[in-house]
């Protein structure tokens, strides 16, 4: 299943994509959250659908479309998980994944805008892989980890690269600003994803082609990272791992590019669908 969420900014409602059509999935009576997934959400949403596809009603094609789940506990993101981007940032190779959270204030729909903030210079965009915790999950074994997971979907790990590497401190102060988690515009179930580890990926800045890449160069792959951090923290139905970033950030050009007020961000993963954001 491909699922969304569509409408105005704090009211949105659940819809399903059948056959490249969006529909409104509000009658099954419960958006896509925490209590959605630890309940068997994604089952029971299934069954419904199978009885009452022919009752659904389409949506217009111009509604808004929302972050593809309700705000989630938290969003944890892997950096330098991928061999080239590790290069292009002069940082040595991890040996054990680094990880950071994202501010869920920083959650937005897929094509919303993005906010550069007051004082920021150095804005940047990276592609990445976004994995959905189904269940609740503490000390699982890499084995057992896929069976931890509800779906994928797209995100854009915006980063204040000043924030974050200059002012002190850990990486969430440049990952942690309003708009900065573009997520969606669906979340795609993982029985819809043949290979996790072989996802054509790609993002554009003004129509020019700056990230064009394959999942396949991840250093550690989503079992492991799903693993490795729920020896740390349990984690949540809902909840959000954002799995890195591959070559091509604008701090990586020499000299670096950063996004400036009316660039045109847009992206995309394959199967997971497209993202498009205005900088202002």
């Amino acid at each position: 299943m491909k699922l969304f969420r569509f409408g105005e900014l704090g009211k949105e409602k659940p819809g399903v994509l059948i056959s490249g059509n969006k529909y409104d999935a509000s009658a099954f009576g419960e958006d896509y959250g925490e209590s959605f997934f630890e309940k068997d959400g994604l089952a029971r949403l299934e069954a419904w659908l199978a009885a009452n596809e022919a009752k659904l009603s389409l949506i217009s094609q111009d509604v808004r479309i929302g972050p593809c789940f309700q705000r989630p506990s938290k969003i944890i993101c892997v950096g330098l998980n991928y061999t080239h981007h590790a290069f292009e940032t002069n940082m040595p190779m991890p040996v054990e994944p680094i990880f950071f959270f994202k501010s869920t204030t920083a959650l937005t729909g897929p094509n919303d805008g993005l906010i550069i903030p007051r004082t920021s210079k150095k804005t940047d965009y990276e592609i990445e892989l976004a994995v959905v915790i189904g269940k609740k999950a503490l000390y699982v074994d890499e084995k057992d980890a896929m069976e931890y997971v509800a779906g994928f979907c797209l995100h854009n790990d915006y980063s204040e690269r000043e924030f974050q590497l200059e002012r002190n401190g850990q990486w969430t102060k440049g990952k942690g600003c309003d708009s900065f988690a573009p997520m969606g515009p669906y979340l795609v179930t993982k029985d819809e994803i043949k290979d996790f580890n072989n996802l054509n990926m790609w993002l554009k800045v003004n129509g020019e082609l700056r990230q064009d890449n394959n999942t396949d160069d991840m250093i550690f792959e989503v079992p492991f990272l799903i693993s490795y951090i729920s020896q740390f923290m349990t984690l949540l139905p809902g909840d959000v791992i954002s799995t890195g970033t591959p070559s091509g950030v604008g701090h990586g050009f020499k000299p670096p590019i950063y996004l400036k007020p009316g660039d045109v961000i847009e992206l995309g993963i394959e199967g997971l669908g497209e993202q498009r954001q205005v900088a202002r």
